[in-house]
């Protein structure tokens, strides 16, 4: 299941992998196998740059932290945010949804789907409605309507929203993404990356890619350098812009429609399976 684009002669080396966690990096019981440890090691001393580039805020970045080499840096919370986890998730850049927005998307969701519960993404953490299925990892979240969650006294004095989440009890996740986009998909960016119907929304142009693209952009690296991973609907604008990507074997039919290359999946260490295939080809052609 690999992709034929590793022999590619025009393909320029890679100077940075890119890669989704749940369902790419990980396994499904959320660890990272000793084989994919080796092999980020083993990218690192190739001189290839490795980018954890996650739905996940930092706060969830715990099971990666010891594995980030050199830089450090993390894209988190589907671009919205770039942290250093050498120092604990420090935030060093934030593409915040604006508070108005995220009110906007609210009552469009809420028109265009009735049944539709919130939770507010902060960079100091998370909060939801009554009916929104409660995150146990969080505990000191408050609990209030996504109006009162959203609300500020004052406009720029509050915590900077990352992301607005969006529950379904009922619907086909596919459905619900397209029918959130049909409403509000002019206000902000939205896509998913859970089994269910659960949709993320960020700031209008605010995306994995994005974000990826300035990070790359500031160390002098082009899109064909990159090589990208991922398996959800939040992956493919970045396995898009990436000169190399590659969907997992579990991954959703539309992210296999806009990788270049498809790889093993997250279970049998997919990723892995890839780097471990590109650092043999940098050091044969050293």
């Amino acid at each position: 299941m690999t992709s034929p684009h590793l022999a590619r002669p025009e393909a320029p080396a890679p100077r940075l992998i890119a890669t989704d966690l749940d369902g790419t990096l990980l396994r499904d019981d959320k660890s990272v196998s000793e084989r994919t440890v080796a092999a980020l090691a083993s990218a690192e001393r190739a001189g290839i740059e490795v980018f954890f580039v996650t739905g996940r805020p930092a706060r969830w970045m715990d099971v990666v932290r010891e594995h980030v080499h050199g830089h450090g840096l993390a894209i988190c919370a589907n671009g919205a945010a770039v942290v250093d986890l050498h120092a604990g998730g420090t935030f060093l850049e934030v593409r915040p949804l604006e508070r108005p927005v995220a009110l906007d998307v609210v009552r469009a969701l809420r028109a265009a789907a009735p049944g539709t519960s919130f939770a507010v993404e902060l960079t100091t953490g998370i909060h939801y409605e009554p009916e929104y299925p409660p995150f146990f990892l969080d505990p000191g979240a408050t609990v209030a309507t996504a109006e009162k969650l959203l609300f500020e006294e004052a406009p720029g004095v509050a915590a900077p929203v990352l992301k607005l989440l969006a529950q379904h009890p009922e619907l086909d996740p596919d459905a619900f993404l397209a029918a959130a986009r049909e409403a509000a998909g002019d206000l902000a960016s939205i896509t998913r990356s859970s089994p269910t119907a659960l949709i993320e929304i960020s700031g209008l142009g605010v995306s994995k890619a994005s974000t990826l693209a300035h990070c790359c952009a500031e160390r002098g690296i082009t899109a064909q350098e990159v090589v990208a991973f991922g398996d959800m609907p939040n992956d493919i604008e970045m396995l898009s812009w990436a000169g190399r990507s590659y969907a997992m074997g579990n991954a959703h039919p539309d992210v296999i429609t806009a990788a270049s290359g498809r790889t093993v999946g997250n279970n049998e260490d997919g990723v892995a399976v890839i780097i471990e295939q590109l650092v043999a080809e940098a050091a044969a052609n050293r």
